[in-house]
């Protein structure tokens, strides 16, 4: 009988203490999370590595501080975002990708994604209209605020309520909801003119 598999708390108690394994064990599952998430914001995969490896450092050398309470994915998300957002108001990076990386996706996802895509009936035409949408939509969320950028991705993207969203960018609720609905007028503003 195998023995239960602990829970994120339980990891970050055990690497608090010392435990590598516990560690290794929640970098194997947030590496591609963390990953994904900050290469959506910069776009570019070498600085989304070295953003990822930073956030990691920190995670280790702050993990005792990490209290409970909350959710580790809220805690790890959080220093992924604050370290990102610093880098984009250093480096005024303004693409992204709401696709994510490539390198991101796993075997069961491409294979998911090609599935679909051999399903589908669209005509050509249709096709490439919606892949030109989809880039005028990315470059949209683009110029977007870096504030209203996060939560939009974090929103739409990564599926976090705005409870949780609040709790990874440290914000009032009502700040959230203010930004997304601000994110949300911009986009329709922007793209007013393609529909």
């Amino acid at each position: 009988m195998q023995s239960p598999v602990p829970d994120d708390r339980a990891l970050a108690a055990q690497a608090a203490q010392g435990s590598e394994k516990a560690f290794r064990e929640l970098l194997r599952r947030y590496e591609r999370p963390v990953f994904s998430l900050i290469y959506r914001m910069v776009r570019d995969r070498g600085i989304a590595e070295d953003l990822s490896q930073e956030t990691f450092i920190r995670t280790f050398n702050a993990i005792a501080s990490y209290n409970p309470g909350y959710k580790f994915s809220s805690w790890i998300f959080k220093i992924a975002h604050n370290l990102t957002i610093d880098h984009l108001r250093k480096k005024r990076i303004d693409t992204i990708s709401i696709h994510g990386s490539p390198d991101a996706v796993t075997p069961d996802e491409q294979a998911r994604t090609r599935l679909v895509l051999e399903s589908t009936h669209e005509r050509p035409d249709a096709y490439v209209e919606n892949i030109e949408l989809g880039g005028q939509i990315e470059a949209a969320i683009a110029r977007l605020r870096p504030e209203y950028r996060a939560v939009t991705l974090l929103r739409h993207v990564e599926g976090y309520s705005y409870q949780e969203i609040a709790d990874i960018l440290e914000l009032p609720l009502g700040t959230v909801k203010t930004y997304i609905h601000r994110a949300r007028l911009e986009l329709k503003a922007a793209l007013a003119p393609i529909t």
